[in-house]
């Protein structure tokens, strides 16, 4: 058995590696070459632009692992069956199963390894990789938000400003107001323009609404006024331009939990941030499905093995990006959104396993 292992493996690894290259370059090339335009009117030094991709090289890796170990595991079934060798080995009373062991095997561990390999090394990378690019492309975005709404459940405070600046930390035309446990609204204050100062909003030419002791709403007016319970974070006003792909998962959970709490749109948020979890076993799911097809091509091999590789990662990522936004216009829940291609790919795949010659 060790013998035969060896055999699929002197197959395997090298076409692994090969083509672990070959998409790494497609990915690399692609990305050159849409802003490629952008750099050579700007000027931009090719030691810049190398960087730029050298930075990038950790993500492409990360999206190439599994239609890489898809080719070479379909390319070295396919081989073996085109060689008369797997004919051989089904023949000794050795079963499909007990072939691929070491390579769904590899695939597990390559999906565990993937996910640390995300967290620990190609979410900074690509943090940076896009922050150069940004920069060397002019293409910075503005954090700065308009008709911004913001609700703090726990202290039943609900803002709503015209526009928000973010270099300036100011809010302009703002409307607080105030409620109890019951959803009764106790105060009102609108203010011409509110500024962070000192970790509270400095509210500036402000009525204040709210009932006194008689029962009447009364109004009062400040040039400036400062409440400790007003003290809302900036960060929460900001137009949403932050991407999971950029956060590690702490950061994007309180990022989200961030979100929850000031009643701001959270679902696409967090269905990527389950997918980084199903994304990870994605090299589990393509050995599965390539070890039980991949024996079935006798002719060439070479090209029905990448066609099959190409074909299944664009179905597998189309299928999840289209769970994706079924969950972002709430017909999924987020965790459906990000495991329904996972569960889906993985059924085909044991079924096609069962159903394998072997």
């Amino acid at each position: 058995m060790t013998t035969i292992y060896r055999m699929v493996g002197r197959i395997f690894i090298p076409m692994f590696v090969v083509a672990l290259l070959f998409f790494i370059l497609i990915l690399q090339i692609v990305d050159v070459f849409t802003y490629i335009w952008r750099y050579v009117t700007l000027g931009v030094p090719l030691a810049q632009v190398a960087l730029v991709q050298l930075y990038y090289l950790p993500k492409c890796v990360s999206y190439a692992l599994s239609p890489s170990l898809l080719f070479a595991v379909a390319f070295a079934l396919g081989t073996l069956y085109a060689n008369n060798e797997l004919i051989s080995v089904f023949g000794s009373g050795i079963s499909l199963y007990r072939l691929v062991l070491p390579l769904i095997l590899f695939g597990a561990a390559a999906s565990v390894g993937a996910f640390y390999f995300e967290e620990l090394v190609v979410i900074d990378t690509y943090r940076i990789k896009n922050a150069m690019a940004e920069d060397l492309l002019r293409q910075r975005k503005s954090l700065s938000n308009t008709n911004v709404t913001v609700i703090n459940a726990e202290k039943g405070l609900i803002y709503h400003a015209d526009y928000y600046n973010d270099s300036a930390k100011t809010l302009r035309r703002l409307i607080l107001i105030e409620r109890d446990a019951d959803g009764r609204v106790t105060r009102r204050i609108d203010a011409e323009q509110a500024v962070w100062k000192e970790g509270r909003w400095e509210l500036q030419r402000a009525r204040d609404f709210s009932w006194n002791k008689a029962g009447v709403f009364e109004e009062r007016y400040s040039e400036r006024l400062t409440d400790p319970a007003i003290d809302e974070p900036p960060e929460t006003f900001r137009r949403v331009v932050y991407s999971i792909d950029e956060m590690h998962v702490e950061e994007a959970w309180n990022w989200i939990e961030s979100l929850r709490r000031a009643g701001l749109p959270y679902r696409e948020q967090l269905t990527d941030f389950y997918k980084r979890y199903s994304f990870a076993l994605t090299p589990l799911i393509v050995a599965l499905i390539s070890a039980a097809i991949g024996g079935r091509f006798k002719k060439n091999i070479l090209l029905m093995s990448l066609l099959l590789s190409l074909i299944i990662s664009v179905l597998y990522y189309v299928g999840q990006m289209v769970a994706g936004i079924l969950a972002k216009f709430g017909l999924f829940t987020p965790i459906m959104g990000a495991w329904a291609a996972v569960v889906v790919f993985l059924g085909a795949a044991l079924w096609l396993f069962k159903s394998a010659r072997t």
